[in-house]
């Protein structure tokens, strides 16, 4: 296999395959320019990162770098060993925000504080970690493999450092990290060390090392950490094996399982290991455990997890709404891995997935005003839920400014920054619209624009701005859920849901794709006990939900049928919450038939008796909680 350096792509993932023949290349030329998507990273600008910075100083992730420059540190502070992590993911987001002059105040003089003070601080032999450097900590390096979490850490601040050489063409970090990483590879390369870290994340960053630099050992280790899974190389405590991706090897999975975030970072980095090695059977691996998760383990939000005790993925069919874990951490790392296996081949079933984690499961974990976060995202409240771990005496009711495991915040952070880099991308004379976005793309040979209200509306014109001397592919993405597709007012139907138009382009010519956004009620599945009887609503990539504000009686009584979810109106009059699309319609009210728990059914007794009709709005699901404390579902009853 040939090897490419890529240091001049200044994307954190354009460039990243192509050593893998029949890849689909991520762009790094894609600007978003309006609509939601835009409208996210504004607020992302504006008031996520201004927070995420103002936090991170007080929950003491910043001075627990400093504390080592002195003789005698003071204690670390915070429960967790990897807190770096949340510097580094910070930074990776910053990254882009710099790398595009659109950084707000205060931004780049953070970044050069943390990466000042990573200089420093490092150790002469690499290893890094604010934690185990302390000389009074109750571990040494290495010590822990299970739950000290190095690795984790040498894989986001690996991610950061190629964001910042990429974008701001600053290596300043990537060479500490390429420091780190070399001392990993020392410690745990092949027929040295066969450690594994507790908590996968650091086979995507040293794959996207490799591509970054050329050194293949980046990779080897990459291969090596996916494939010493299941062997016994971890101490496991607290939890069984299944939580750590640990009991099989991962070629031999029958299921995606175990903690959800875990998962789903181990199946994006073995995604980049097939994209650069082409090792079918781990493909083939990942293509059956993707299959399996979409069918049997995700929530119709594309939240994953429904288990709160280890934050874990459950059984088949286990997909409680009001004990839905689904971490949004866990959405970031389905995206992650989505976005993988749609490159690897060029597949519209992947995007599907990863449209509906962005519009629902993620962009829930964010409030509107973005300075408050949720860590699991249940698809119903109760009028008397709390939101607490169980240690708490009481709880927040609804989004926290913070946590005590503040992984999802920087998280959101840096994903919120990146998204252009998933827009579309390019294979051969072809350019795939993956997501729909206003702005400009733009390739080597052709340059669009795009103009759409999506995810509200399903119009969209693209209009090319420079064409090339040849026939050139637009693959446009048809959404599973859209039926009745019209191109330029014409029927067109996709292939494998892609739309291709390909010809001889010329300046100025436009393309007008309309994707018809009926409001849908979707059923689930039989076995998945939890919401039988209930029926989903949806618009679009859009889930939606009802909350008590919105209904006169209560939301535990109402009952829809499909006649009237289809008859729903569509407004966008939402007290506040301006710039997002409602559906009001008409909905049966049925209380409980008895005051028992469990009320025999008699024969000539009805199941359900409606005593009324009342009209109900229902929101975004994304936009929940952001009115006040009130009950939620997603899931609401037919019968």
């Amino acid at each position: 296999m040939t090897t490419h350096q890529v240091k001049d792509c200044p994307t954190d993932r354009a460039g990243a395959v192509r050593t893998a023949a029949g890849a689909v290349v991520p762009l790094p030329a894609v600007r978003i320019t309006g609509g939601l998507l835009r409208q996210w990273q504004d607020r992302n600008r504006q008031s996520t990162i201004p927070h995420a910075i103002e936090q991170l100083r007080a929950a003491g992730n910043v001075d627990n770098l400093c504390r080592l420059l002195v003789d005698d540190p003071p204690a670390y502070r915070g429960r967790y060993p990897f807190l770096d992590t949340d510097l580094y993911k910070t930074l990776e987001g910053l990254a882009y925000e710099i790398g595009a002059g659109s950084a707000g105040e205060g931004a780049r003089e953070f970044f050069d504080e943390v990466v000042g003070l990573l200089e420093q601080v490092q150790a002469e032999d690499g290893y890094l970690n604010s934690f185990f450097q302390d000389p009074a900590a109750t571990k040494k390096p290495w010590e822990d493999l299970t739950w000290g979490h190095e690795l984790y850490n040498l894989g986001h601040l690996i991610q950061a450092a190629i964001a910042a050489n990429r974008r701001m063409g600053d290596r300043r970090l990537l060479d500490v990290a390429v420091k780190f990483a070399d001392l990993a590879v020392r410690r745990f390369g092949q027929g040295r060390e066969e450690g594994i870290c507790g908590h996968p994340e650091v086979e995507m960053a040293l794959v996207e090392l490799y591509r970054e630099t050329g050194d293949r050992d980046y990779l080897t280790q990459a291969s090596l950490f996916v494939d010493r899974r299941g062997h016994g190389h971890l101490q496991h405590s607290i939890f069984s094996p299944e939580y750590f991706q640990d009991h099989l090897p991962f070629r031999e999975l029958p299921s995606v399982i175990g903690h959800a975030v875990r998962m789903a970072y181990l199946a994006a980095g073995a995604t980049d290991v097939y994209l650069e090695t082409g090792d079918r059977s781990l493909f083939e691996t990942l293509d059956r455990l993707w299959d399996d998760m979409v069918a049997t383990k995700l929530y119709l939000t594309g939240g994953l997890g429904s288990r709160h005790s280890d934050e874990a993925i459950g059984d088949r069919y286990e997909l409680p709404s009001e004990r839905a874990y689904s971490e949004t951490c866990a959405a970031i790392a389905v995206m992650q891995w989505a976005w993988r296996m749609f490159v690897a081949t060029g597949g519209a079933k992947y995007l599907d997935v990863f449209e509906r984690v962005l519009f629902n499961a993620y962009a829930v974990g964010l409030s509107a005003e973005g300075s408050a976060f949720f860590y699991d995202n249940p698809l119903q409240r109760r009028p008397d839920h709390e939101q607490r771990s169980g240690a708490e005496t009481g709880g927040e009711s609804l989004r926290r400014a913070w946590f005590r495991c503040p992984c999802c915040p920087p998280n959101i952070v840096r994903w919120m920054a990146q998204l252009g880099d998933y827009v579309a991308a390019e294979r051969h004379d072809a350019l795939f619209l993956a997501l729909y976005a206003e702005g400009r793309i733009e390739t080597d040979a052709l340059a669009v624009t795009v103009e759409t209200a999506y995810p509200w509306d399903g119009d969209v014109q693209l209009t090319v701005d420079r064409a090339p001397s040849r026939p050139y592919a637009i693959k446009l993405r048809v959404p599973a859920w859209a039926h009745d597709v019209t191109l330029d007012g014409a029927p067109a139907a996709a292939e494998d849901g892609w739309l291709t138009v390909e010809r001889n382009w010329n300046e100025g010519e436009s393309i007008r794709l309309h994707l018809p956004m009926p409001v849908r009620a979707h059923l689930s599945h039989p076995h998945l006990d939890a919401t039988r009887g209930a029926v989903g609503i949806a618009r679009g990539p859009l889930v939606y939900c009802v909350e008590q504000q919105d209904s006169p009686a209560p939301v535990d009584d109402l009952v829809l049928s499909a006649e009237r979810i289809a008859a729903a109106d569509i407004s966008s009059s939402m007290d506040g919450l301006p710039g997002a699309l409602a559906l009001r319609l008409a909905a049966d009210v049925a209380p409980a038939p008895a005051p028992e728990l469990y009320p025999e059914l008699t024969a000539g007794r009805p199941a359900i008796e409606r005593t009324a009709t009342v009209p109900v709005t229902l929101i975004p699901y994304f936009l929940w909680g952001n009115r006040g404390s009130e009950a939620m579902r997603v899931w609401v009853r037919t019968q």
